[in-house]
């Protein structure tokens, strides 16, 4: 039975005796090549200058393999990887359920709330449900969803038209950069 993941298990390199290999290409820790070595003496090189042999290019013929202090190299990685986390924007979906006879107090909680959720940077989704004969007036549900874009369109813009989804009909509001 396989079973699939949900997270990125990063692989990690073989070092030293993990490298399976007769002959390597070594490249040192400043960048310059060694030339076609035996892994034995590769290792020598490494051991001599207190630092690891790490498999780099696993495919090529003969196998790369570079000169550096791994612990680092995976430490580095690590904080990379953090930035990189650290700079994605995220944001989620907020949605706000309405009716096409919605009543003024009712309507003007909603868009105070939807105007918060923009506020806070997140994505809006306005649906309007019908219910039952409701449905013949989705003409009325689109009515209320433009005032919706009325009343937020200082501070929110629509991504595309309100579109019609079974008996929902929907729209998504993001603010304006």
């Amino acid at each position: 039975m396989n079973f699939r993941r949900c997270f990125n298990i990063k692989q990690e390199l073989p070092i030293n005796e993990q490298i399976r290999a007769n002959e390597v290409q070594v490249i040192d820790e400043k960048g310059e090549k060694l030339g076609v070595l035996s892994l034995h003496e590769a290792l020598d090189i490494a051991y001599e200058r207190k630092l690891d042999l790490v498999l780099v290019a696993p495919n090529n013929n003969p196998k790369v393999c570079k000169i550096m202090n791994y612990g680092k190299y995976k430490f580095e990685q690590a904080k990379k990887e953090k930035e990189a986390r650290k700079k994605q924007k995220t944001f989620e979906i907020k949605e706000i359920r309405i009716t096409p006879n919605i009543d003024k107090h009712d309507f003007d909680f909603k868009a105070k709330n939807a105007k918060k959720f923009l506020e806070d940077g997140n994505k809006v989704k306005i649906t309007v449900r019908f219910r039952g004969r409701e449905l013949n007036y989705v003409k009325q549900g689109e009515t209320v969803l433009n005032q919706f874009i009325e009343v937020l369109s200082d501070i929110a813009i629509a991504e595309k038209k309100p579109v019609l989804e079974g008996k929902n009909l929907f729209i998504i509001l993001a603010k304006k950069s």
